[in-house]
């Protein structure tokens, strides 16, 4: 595919990622018809409502999707920090570890050179539960958390 890119579409994508910013969202797999029967009002005024989302960035719409934004989530008290939990692990239990990692609620996992063997990036809200599940996996040598305070 990207050799169907002319140059000047490739350095466009290239400014857009360089230049953007990275969010967290949520996005909502169901029609806004299906929306509005569910919340028992209208889809025009579903449709109005979702407007106002927007316009303050609660939200992102498009065709066909409807994305919850940070700024949403931040609203809700859904967004309550990051947090990274960096993970040492025996090196014969990596494999089956590896895979009880991916099924956590976690945002990303980062398998890595160095001291440790995954760096797990999470939310806050969701820290003890994660470290009791990885507290339980046999093989987990150790473990170090580091919780975000400030972005810049």
């Amino acid at each position: 595919m990207q050799n169907q890119l002319t140059p000047k579409q490739m350095r466009l994508l290239r400014k857009l990622y360089d230049e953007g910013k990275t969010i967290e969202v949520h996005t909502v797999e169901k029609t806004q018809d299906e929306l509005a029967d569910e919340l028992g009002i209208t889809r025009q005024a579903l449709s109005n409502h979702l407007k106002v989302l927007k316009e303050l960035g609660y939200i992102r719409t498009g065709r066909g999707f409807i994305d919850l934004t940070e700024k949403g989530l931040e609203l809700l008290g859904e967004r309550r920090g990051d947090v990274f939990v960096f993970v040492r692990i025996e090196p014969t239990k990596r494999k089956g570890i590896y895979e009880r990692i991916k099924g956590l609620r976690i945002k990303r996992v980062y398998r890595v050179t160095g001291d440790v063997d995954l760096i797990i990036e999470a939310d806050k809200s969701q820290l003890d539960e994660i470290l009791e599940e990885i507290a339980s996996m046999d093989g987990v040598k150790e473990t170090n958390t580091h919780v975000v305070l400030e972005a810049f």
